[in-house]
């Protein structure tokens, strides 16, 4: 059993709704109270509705943003409690792949420029030695080296993508944070940056927090698979455990929107009926009773807590257990 490389305890952070020009009206539960741990060289599946929170958790695992409560462990260190010098240190081991490739590179520079970057602010190459190293970066990513010479707006989106991961490989990174990387690209696009990611994981022995709200890429990708529902995990097990056998409402509902090419005996639409309720104002108790086919009256009373069903597999609803 490989041992723990990131670790959260009960992570929480809330924004203030509107700003400096507009009057604040409410406060946004982003990430409440969210525990987890990845272990070296797993994916962990981060999946989940838009606005449910995942991108604010990857943001608070890397440091990015400061959390109002709870810890986030890398390598045994709290990242909120190092100085300014050690998480400097810690950031050459945790980078990060965004959604939007093309926001995510400037648009002024060259591609030698952008994948050198990282090496020349943490003065890891020589400078005699930062074209090999690029070139190096580029190879494994399946780019040329004439794409040295270019700038972002003459590649493809698969291709931009591919020049932010070689930017991320930069610094031998041990974490990664994907953060919907593939889902602003055609699905042949996909596929194949997806399976350049798994073998560069092999290879590089690295681990990944995977971000996403599309399961198929999920079973694909991860090892293990959590759940987030407005704020909260509510269910997380491994891959393979979740898809035959999920527990909680919600997951289930999510599972059985995946499309399938061929009818099979026994499925069953579960269709939620409601909306989705607004962070700001979530529901007392499980935040999924509204709209929970199961529900009980304590539901509306009192928030469950993860529980372990199986070894490895947790999940937040009682009236399931």
């Amino acid at each position: 059993m490989n041992a723990t490389l990131v670790g959260l305890s009960n992570l929480t952070k809330y924004f203030t709704q509107g700003g400096l020009l507009q009057p604040k009206n409410g406060i946004v539960k982003a990430v409440d109270g969210v525990s987890f741990e990845i272990v070296q060289n797993e994916t962990l599946g981060l999946v989940g509705e838009s606005g449910c929170g995942k991108t604010t958790v990857g943001r608070l695992v890397l440091g990015l943003i400061k959390p109002d409560a709870g810890q986030v462990w890398f390598q045994g260190r709290n990242i909120f409690e190092t100085s300014k010098k050690e998480m400097r240190a810690l950031r050459r081991n945790m980078q990060v792949v965004f959604q939007d490739p093309f926001s995510s590179l400037d648009p002024r520079m060259m591609v030698k420029d952008i994948v050198a970057e990282p090496l020349r602010v943490h003065g890891i190459s020589a400078k005699e030695g930062l074209k090999q190293n690029v070139l190096d970066l580029l190879e494994r990513v399946g780019l040329e080296p004439e794409h040295m010479t270019r700038y972002p707006h003459e590649f493809s989106g698969g291709q931009r993508q591919r020049i932010v991961i070689a930017r991320a490989l930069a610094l031998n990174p041990k974490f990664i944070v994907l953060d919907e990387p593939t889902s602003a690209l055609d699905v042949s696009v996909q596929a194949r940056i997806l399976n350049d990611l798994q073998d560069i994981q092999e290879k590089l022995d690295l681990t990944f927090l995977f971000i996403s709200h599309n399961l198929s890429v999920m079973k694909h990708m991860s090892d293990r698979i959590a759940v987030m529902y407005i704020g909260k995990i509510v269910e997380i097990a491994p891959s393979e455990e979740l898809f035959v056998n999920a527990i909680h409402p919600y997951t289930e509902a999510l599972l059985s929107s995946v499309p399938r090419l061929t009818s099979e005996n026994g499925h069953t639409r579960t269709i939620l009926h409601g909306e989705v309720p607004s962070a700001i104002d979530p529901p007392r108790g499980c935040r999924f009773h509204p709209r929970c086919p199961y529900a009980a009256e304590d539901c509306s009373k009192s928030e469950p807590k993860l529980m372990e069903v199986r070894k490895g597999h947790s999940v937040a609803c009682p009236v399931r257990l």
